[in-house]
């Protein structure tokens, strides 16, 4: 009886109006039981109303949009008129990619074409493939917008537009050629508007594309990251390499995917790692396409051990089975946290979260566990974590005293200075000439008159 009750709270992907050919389609994928975010985002997609959806990363949300638009493009297909029908934006290419292999997989028993956009790769063969016909496009949205220049492609048929991690465009400043997209689009289309986070700003978004969407919230931000156990080891800066390889290499970690702020220390890292005998490989907007699907390729094949990841990459990998990630900074982006530690516990398995902590980065820390609404573990490792300084107010009364600094940074120290604050004024030639002119004799003030009557 037990059984029964567990199993009926369980909705499988058959139950959701899909057709035959997409149910094989996902039956080879192994799935077979919808995820929270596909049981509500599906049925609503088949009622043609705008949407709002809020999900977490890993939760099925791809398939939660693209099955529904595969079902619906094939009802009303016609043999031979290939053109676009659905537009999938997204922010990087790797997401892209990502993205359009679930859409191929899904539709692989359906007449539907597909194509994926992103720049990096040749222009041109990209536009051969969209003359020749396409109805379904995923791209990032400066790609998308070079081809419709072009006049590549015409999206006055578009019946479908999707903007996948829409916080992630805002946050990298792509809504300009969003909103220039849309010019091109016919009004009458269904816009399904995909966010981690539903803030301030992507609500406003939402009110610039969408009429009167349906609001889908599924897994607040930082709830579904329980199947992650995140933990943080403070360290001083100059240590964190040192104490990065050591990590790797004495818990023998087989595939490691570390997140850095900057690609310049991206690269830094990479080689510290390779000095150390890690086989790494690096990620980030200063690589080329095919560096990057190369690097990726060999993590996930597990020919590379570490792959070291600017958070450009953050929303765009699926690592299947990875069990560790490690943060060596803390993200420009607050809520780029939740997206990094997002890439291990993914599809119920259990994860772990590395956090590398200078103490500059304190502050920004307690921004992250507010975002997560609890204190993150903290462990010292010894040899590897930071001198504790004496805290003390006013003057310093021993020579190994030091003052607690505020704030991420801490403070500037002021300069002390027994002179007045007010500036010297520079000498000049006129001052020369007035000491000059008061060491003369005083004349008659009758003689030193001037203008009219002067002898």
């Amino acid at each position: 009886m037990a059984t029964d009750q567990k199993e009926s709270k369980h909705t499988t992907l058959a139950t959701l109006g899909l057709s035959n050919e997409i149910l094989k389609a996902l039956k080879e994928k192994g799935y077979e039981t919808a995820t929270p975010i596909q049981k509500a985002l599906i049925p609503t997609m088949f009622t043609r109303s705008d949407i709002m959806a809020g999900a977490q990363t890993g939760t099925g949300k791809t398939a939660g949009f693209s099955l529904p638009i595969l079902q619906e493009l094939t009802r009303n297909f016609v043999e031979g008129q290939h053109y676009p029908k659905a537009i999938i934006l997204v922010p990087t290419r790797e997401l892209a990619k990502q993205v359009h292999a679930s859409v191929e997989a899904y539709g692989k028993y359906l007449p539907l074409k597909s194509i994926v956009l992103y720049g990096g790769a040749n222009l041109t063969s990209q536009g051969n493939r969209l003359k020749v016909g396409v109805d379904i496009i995923v791209a990032t949205s400066g790609r998308l917008l070079e081809h419709i220049y072009q006049k590549n492609v015409n999206v006055e048929s578009v019946d479908y537009l999707v903007l996948d991690e829409s916080d992630t465009i805002l946050d990298m400043g792509f809504v300009h050629e969003v909103s220039k997209i849309l010019s091109f689009l016919p009004q009458r289309r269904q816009n399904i508007l995909i966010s981690a986070t539903l803030s301030g700003s992507v609500k406003r978004l939402a009110e610039q594309i969408l009429t009167k969407p349906k609001l889908i919230e599924v897994d607040s931000m930082g709830t579904s990251a329980y199947m992650v156990d995140q933990i943080v080891y403070p360290v001083d800066k100059e240590k964190k390499s040192e104490l990065l390889s050591y990590i790797i290499g004495s818990r023998n970690y087989q595939q490691v995917l570390v997140f850095v702020r900057k690609k310049e220390l991206a690269d830094e890292v990479t080689q510290e790692l390779i000095l150390s005998g890690l086989k790494s490989a690096v990620i980030h907007g200063g690589k080329s396409s095919g560096e990057r699907t190369r690097a990726l390729q060999g993590f996930k094949e597990r020919k590379i051990r570490v792959l070291v990841a600017t958070d450009i990459a953050a929303r765009g990998l699926d690592i299947p089975n990875l069990a560790v990630v490690i943060n060596y900074d803390i993200p420009h982006v607050t809520g780029d946290y939740i997206h990094r530690i997002g890439r291990t516990g993914r599809a119920g398995a259990k994860g772990l979260a590395i956090t590398l902590i200078a103490p500059t980065e304190m502050v920004a820390l307690k921004d992250v566990e507010k975002l997560m609404g609890k204190a993150i573990l903290q462990e010292k490792l010894e040899g590897y974590a930071p001198k504790e300084a004496v805290i003390q107010k006013g003057a310093r009364r021993k020579p190994n005293e030091v003052k607690r600094a505020d704030g991420a940074f801490g403070k500037k120290k002021k300069k002390s200075s027994t002179f007045s604050n007010t500036k010297k004024r520079k000498t000049t030639k006129r001052d020369g000439f007035k000491v000059y002119d008061s060491a003369k004799p005083k004349d008659d003030k009758k003689a030193k008159k001037r203008g009219r009557g002067r002898r």
